[in-house]
């Protein structure tokens, strides 16, 4: 099934953002990452959830509200998404404020500065 956003996308965003909100300042989460932390959608396969659930944490992100840290919010390589010129600076420049080291070809090392998610699975459900 081709899914270009998530079933009852409100429900989704506020998970995600809940989760995202948990990433303390000076680590990060890859789009993916968030994605096996948030409960299956109804009516979603598991498979469509794979191939579609780290598109949707990043349609979440690109409309959080101003209380989510989204520059913790990194691709699974470990760098930013966002295009250079603005944006990319500006994600770059928050997270070195909060200690985040960014390797000369512009990654981030995910196993020093990755967070390991939330203590209990389905958190982001319970918030």
């Amino acid at each position: 099934m081709g899914f270009t956003s998530p079933p009852n996308q409100n429900q989704y965003y506020q998970q995600v953002w809940a989760l995202a909100r948990q990433i303390p300042a000076g680590k990060v989460a890859s789009y993916g990452m968030l994605a096996t932390w948030v409960p299956l959608p109804p009516n979603v396969s598991p498979d469509d959830y794979r191939a579609w659930g780290a598109r949707w944490v990043g349609g979440a992100m690109a409309r959080c509200p101003a209380d989510v840290p989204w520059q913790r919010v990194v691709n699974s390589q470990g760098m930013i998404s966002l295009p250079r010129g603005g944006p990319y600076e500006r994600q770059q420049g928050l997270l070195q404020e909060e200690g985040v080291v960014f390797g000369p070809s512009g990654k981030i090392d995910l196993k020093r500065f990755g967070w390991e998610g939330p203590v209990t699975p389905g958190l982001a459900a319970d918030s």
